[in-house]
């Protein structure tokens, strides 16, 4: 997507959970929409949107115990850190994250998560450690078939070279 188009999705999201959708509902809920705007500031790298919502989907998660959603608020805080130059709490937080995701078998969750495990290293200067990263991101992402995923690790795994 292209920026206009992920401005246009977070948009969208953080309207969503304020619009009824019947008299007994609304289209998502709070930890549901905060899960996504925090997954979408990820993607986009946004160090202003992660501040904003890593907290919001951190807290709505661990309220409502959901695992998932609190793996991925623990991913959303290891891309903050790393932006932000605390790799300690970086590696840390991912590395929540990733044990999370392991103990889920949710594959793309944990090819995401060593692609970012990968972009840690590669802000250390470990080339070493970063190509382990990528190449394991890679196996996952080939064993779900998450084809545009795969393409972009094998690029990262070029550029290394």
């Amino acid at each position: 997507m292209a920026e206009g188009e992920f401005a246009l999705v977070k948009d969208h999201l953080e309207t969503a959970g304020k619009m009824p959708v019947s008299s007994k509902g609304f289209l998502m809920n709070e930890t549901e929409r905060y899960f996504l705007l925090a997954d979408l500031a990820v993607l986009e790298r946004d160090e202003a949107a992660l501040r904003q919502y890593a907290p919001l989907a951190e807290e709505m998660a661990r309220r409502d115990g959901h695992i998932l959603f609190q793996a991925s608020a623990h991913r959303a805080w290891g891309v903050l850190y790393r932006l932000t130059g605390d790799y300690a709490e970086a590696e840390a937080r991912l590395n929540q994250a990733l044990d999370l995701f392991q103990e889920l078998e949710t594959g793309w969750q944990i090819g995401r998560t060593l692609y970012e495990l990968a972009e840690l290293a590669n802000a250390r200067a470990d080339h070493t450690v970063a190509h382990d990263y990528y190449s394991r991101a890679l196996v996952a992402f080939e064993e779900i078939g998450a084809n545009p995923d795969a393409a972009r690790t094998r690029e990262a795994l070029r550029s290394l070279d």
